[in-house]
């Protein structure tokens, strides 16, 4: 399965979770950047309340994309002890790349919510969006954090991933909704027609003025 752009990806992504339509009890929570637009999609479709889900992607040194651990508020923080040790980075170098994402990340916090608070997840049924998976230490990150605010449930929502990856999310989440999961993978934008990076403006054009 390919799709057009995020927004195609957010339309079919809504049709699989129908059961969560015009609930006060569900929020949708968009990861940045690029799980934002598909939030935001379903978010809409649904007539759900939108949030940001504000985690960082610790990226190995010379090949950004590919992670090797991933941040969230809270002093969260996954490690893929096993990529780092097979890779030889030093401790010191993941804490310095470490430091560095969280300043992003209280930057992110600033610039998206533009002083609004968060979305109360307490109680609530998180439906947790990204555009895609890869290692899945991005989502993991997310769920972590998530966990300490006692949500009521967590959805993992994502339109492709690794089959191998959606299953071991299934252990920390308590549902995985993944509409593809193509054999081989190797990246999330390979199954997009259009997988142009999105900017700052578009994720506080999408988020909008709404207290979720």
């Amino acid at each position: 399965m390919r799709f057009h752009d995020r927004i195609d990806a957010g339309k079919q992504l809504a049709a699989a979770l129908t059961e969560f339509e015009e609930r006060p009890d569900v929020v949708a929570l968009g990861l940045p950047r690029g799980g934002i637009p598909v939030a935001h999609e379903v978010a809409t479709r649904l007539h759900l309340a939108l949030d940001v889900c504000l985690v960082r992607k610790l990226g190995v040194p010379g090949h950004p994309e590919l992670a090797m651990g991933a941040i969230a508020g809270g002093g969260i923080e996954v490690l893929n002890l096993e990529l780092i040790r097979d890779l030889g980075i030093p401790r010191p170098l993941v804490e310095q790349i470490a430091v560095r994402e969280r300043l992003e990340l209280e930057r992110r916090d600033r610039v998206y919510r533009g002083g609004r608070q968060p979305a109360i997840v307490n109680a609530r049924t998180v439906a947790l969006i990204d555009d895609g998976l890869a290692t899945g230490s991005t989502m993991e990150a997310a769920i972590l954090v998530l966990r300490q605010q006692e949500p009521a449930r967590i959805v993992v929502a994502v339109p492709v991933g690794p089959r191998e990856t959606c299953e071991r999310l299934r252990i920390l989440a308590d549902q995985v909704v993944c509409l593809s999961t193509p054999e081989p993978f190797s990246a999330v934008g390979e199954w997009y027609e259009e997988f142009a990076q999105t900017t700052d403006e578009e994720i506080m054009r999408l988020l909008g003025p709404t207290s979720p």
